[in-house]
């Protein structure tokens, strides 16, 4: 059977009482995520090596005896436990960036995974369709664009704006042939979000927050801090209702940053992959570049305050979510994605080469080379010197294979200005 090459995500709307079982699966979808990574865990210590067969096999032995696992549907623990078995396949996998699997606390997001097999759709009118899930029935959501593909599963999830469900579809869609547009190089900062080589001014993302909603979301903040200080002394730590309203009204201004943090990220990456036959960007380490500069009571870091703001705008950006959709955008749109070594972009000339610290003073917008004299804005001489090691290594579009290519590339050296270069790239 084909897999799933698409995803659809829309708002679903389930009733009280459907609202309440769906709220009851995803705990225990949770709770024996869980208590299956312990099993293995304690397995492991004895030599052997526990997978899900057995573990479905448990699971089944557990539905009889247990009436909380026994209501949730016997294909969503099934599906729990085939995630579980990827995770550690990716922890095993020295090409593979996942770490060992954690356990997944409360306050994660809730989801609730199906087999796409027993899932029935049926459209209702233009904007509004249902779906039957095994033991709750018909269920709507909003068919805010079609399937444009066959269904293969779907996981039911909740954030701080209600429910949703993605459908993973097979559309039978092949990748487009290389479309012979000019190259390009970008470089993702975090005072310009993107700046393109082809362009003469930087690509800004918007305030994910208004100045009210930033307001309301520090008031909330120190709420929550008083709340939880409060339910710690006098409580027992036990939750309140007027602290569960408080967290739910800071998750639901979250989810709307990260929704208008993602909604920029695809229209950028988007444009990027149409617009373009190949797409440079840096190879960026992300984590090492987000980490904290706390340090030890010994050895107590600097600039902490302002390591932890740079951290917030750095993933603010998100630069992992952009290549990650790049990679997947430029193999649907005819495009390639080449990753260079990021090493000295920022302080090497576009256009005679010569690699100087002095040319880049501080942190300022300007870039003036102390060799030959080049001015230009920073962010954008670094984009074109990212697109000039790419088109070094990059190859031809029209052999492209469609996958992302990493390529490390050497100190960079005397080599033609980008005037001299080629309109199109292939």
């Amino acid at each position: 059977m084909s897999k799933a090459d698409m995803g659809r995500r829309y708002r679903l709307y389930p009733t009280a009482e459907q609202d309440v079982t769906l709220t009851g699966w995803g705990h225990t979808c949770r709770t024996l995520w869980n208590v299956a990574l312990e099993q293995r865990r304690l397995y492991r210590q004895r030599g052997v090596t526990l997978m899900g067969g057995e573990q479905c096999k448990q699971l089944a032995q557990a539905r009889a005896e247990v009436e909380w696992i026994k209501d949730l549907p016997s294909e969503c623990g099934q599906r729990v436990l085939a995630n579980l078995d990827a995770a550690f396949l990716n922890f095993w996998n020295p090409d593979h960036p996942a770490g060992f699997p954690s356990r997944k606390k409360r306050g994660a997001r809730m989801s609730i995974p199906f087999k796409g097999q027993t899932l029935v759709v049926r459209k209702l009118n233009r904007h509004w369709a249902e779906v039957k899930l095994p033991k709750l029935g018909w269920v709507r959501f909003r068919m805010s664009r079609a399937l444009g593909g066959t269904i293969r599963n779907a996981v039911v999830s909740r954030d701080g704006n209600g429910w949703h469900i993605s459908f993973g579809v097979h559309s039978s869609r092949t990748p487009d042939a290389p479309n012979g547009k000019p190259a390009c190089g970008v470089d993702f900062g975090v005072a310009a979000s993107a700046f393109v080589s082809t362009e003469k001014t930087p690509r800004l993302m918007p305030p994910t927050l208004s100045r009210n909603e930033r307001a309301r979301l520090r008031f909330l903040e120190r709420r929550k801090a008083r709340q939880l200080a409060y339910a710690k002394k006098h409580a027992g730590g036990r939750y309140g209702n007027r602290l569960r309203k408080t967290i739910a009204q800071i998750a639901a201004l979250r989810t709307r940053q990260a929704n208008r943090r993602q909604d920029f990220t695809h229209k950028l990456t988007t444009g990027l992959a149409k617009n373009h036959g190949m797409v440079g960007i840096e190879d960026l380490r992300v984590k090492n570049m987000a980490k904290s500069a706390k340090g030890t009571i010994g050895y107590p870091g600097a600039k902490v305050g302002q390591k932890a703001g740079l951290n917030r705008g750095i993933l603010d950006n998100a630069p992992g979510e952009r290549r990650r959709q790049l990679e997947y955008k430029c193999a649907m749109y005819g495009s390639k994605l080449i990753a260079v070594l990021a090493f000295h972009t920022s302080q090497t000339c576009a256009v005679c080469g010569k690699v100087d610290p002095d040319s880049r003073q501080g942190c300022g917008r300007l870039f003036s080379c102390v060799h030959c004299g080049h001015e230009d804005d920073a962010d954008h001489n670094a984009s074109l010197e990212i697109e000039a090691r790419a088109r070094r290594t990059g190859g031809s579009v029209t052999n492209s294979t469609h996958s992302i290519t990493t390529v490390r590339v050497p100190a960079p050296c005397r080599r033609r200005t980008r005037e001299t270069l080629p309109a199109t790239y292939g």
